[in-house]
């Protein structure tokens, strides 16, 4: 059997090999969110990449399964066990390795599928998924279904074998770009309102299915409107049980919940000119680069130190997965934690800015004062999307404390 030394030698041997340079952040080359360039890699059937090697990189790790490591082989994953992925993730790290591919196929999607979905499923989406070859997107919130999404309307009837689907999403991101989309359709009126929810796939260029952009205050449009009338859908694409979608939509949140609380992480241990030290010294640099407002100092240290114990959490919760079979409830721990440390970090940026936080447009301004201002703006959804703050403390009360209602 293989040891973790001499997997760790090949997975190393392997990235240095097929990791091209401008795909690494090193001293001389800044992250994407550095320069205001969105360099990020979605894949699917148009997919658009920022570079050639963005392309090739890509296609080298989906063609290894290493997009989705965990992921059995016979699904096109890497097949490595949690003790592997670690390995491969600390060298993915050492060199400093762009994301192949950013996909809610593998954070959202692909782990409900491997859980609920049936053989045919699996062999139909999840390969594709790994190998970047389709986007998707989630339909869950509705206009009047938001943090009450067990309340949504949009209605799925069995007709043959088809389902027809009427009805209307928002907030779906990034479904103008999307190929499929995973929906959470009422079919059961009749029902209690957490029951007779089914959980269905299709795909979007499907007749009947229109989208509609919102822009936001940032000024970019990631999320939108989506319209069903009179959708068809084959029977063969409802995933789990009839009538039993909540199981499948609330395991889908745990693991869309993790991968947003990831978004605590940004800039404890991030290097560059984004970075909050490195921003400290830029615009508040006195008496050998030291901060001279005492206040401020503290806030970037405390947040600094928030960040590292954040990190240490999550390694601790990682380590203790081992045991699990999924996410918990604690998802709702980290999302809630993760995303206020996320929006105290651009406050923090913004108060080192000064007067350059006001930058929104114009040549006397940096490529990354100019994304900063906007990601501020936009990190003040990051405590809405994926259940608001509000839900999370009432998950933490419920299911972790067990505190009586």
């Amino acid at each position: 059997m293989e040891t973790l030394d001499t997997f760790r030698q090949e997975t190393r041997n392997w990235l240095e090999e097929n990791c091209p340079e401008s795909m690494r952040i090193t001293a001389g080359r800044l992250a994407p969110s550095e320069t205001g360039d969105d360099q990020t890699v979605w894949g699917g059937k148009n997919a658009v990449f920022p570079s050639d090697d963005a392309r090739l990189w890509l296609e080298r790790m989906g063609t290894k399964g290493w997009t989705c490591p965990t992921w059995p082989a016979e699904y096109g994953g890497g097949g490595l066990n949690k003790e592997q992925n670690f390995v491969l993730q600390q060298e993915l790290s050492r060199i400093k390795a762009r994301p192949p591919l950013t996909s809610f196929g593998i954070s959202m999607l692909g782990p409900v599928l491997l859980e609920f979905g049936n053989e045919e499923q699996k062999q139909a989406h999840l390969p594709k998924i790994v190998r970047g070859e389709i986007r998707w997107c989630q339909g869950y919130s509705e206009p009047g279904s938001g943090s009450d999404l067990a309340s949504l309307q949009t209605k799925a009837v069995l007709e043959g074998d088809q389902y027809t689907i009427n009805g209307s999403k928002v907030w779906t991101s990034y479904a103008n770009q999307a190929d499929w989309i995973f929906c959470l359709v009422r079919t059961d009126f009749d029902a209690p309102k957490h029951n007779g929810i089914s959980f269905i796939l299709f795909d979007m260029t499907t007749t009947g299915v229109t989208t509609k952009p919102i822009q936001l205050i940032s000024g970019a449009s990631p999320f939108c409107e989506t319209f069903f009338d009179d959708v068809k859908v084959p029977r063969e694409n409802l995933v789990g049980t009839l009538n039993d979608g909540w199981t499948i939509a609330k395991r889908l949140l745990q693991h869309e919940r993790t991968m947003i609380s990831g978004m605590g992480m940004g800039g404890s241990s991030k290097k560059g000119a984004n970075s909050i030290p490195e921003q400290a010294k830029h615009y508040a640099g006195e008496n050998n680069q030291k901060i001279a407002n005492p206040a401020l100092r503290d806030r970037i240290l405390r947040h600094q130190m928030n960040g590292q114990a954040f990190a240490v959490t999550l390694k601790r919760s990682a380590e203790e997965a081992k045991l699990s079979t999924g996410p918990s409830a604690t998802s709702s721990m980290f999302k809630y934690y993760g995303t206020e440390q996320n929006k105290n970090r651009y406050e923090v940026m913004l108060d080192l800015m000064g007067t350059n936080s006001l930058a929104w447009e114009g040549d006397e301004f940096k490529s990354n004062e100019l994304s900063t201002t906007r990601e501020w703006l936009r990190s003040k959804a990051n405590s809405i999307e994926g259940g608001t703050s509000e839900v999370q403390l009432n998950i933490i009360a419920k299911r972790v404390l067990a505190l009586p209602d």
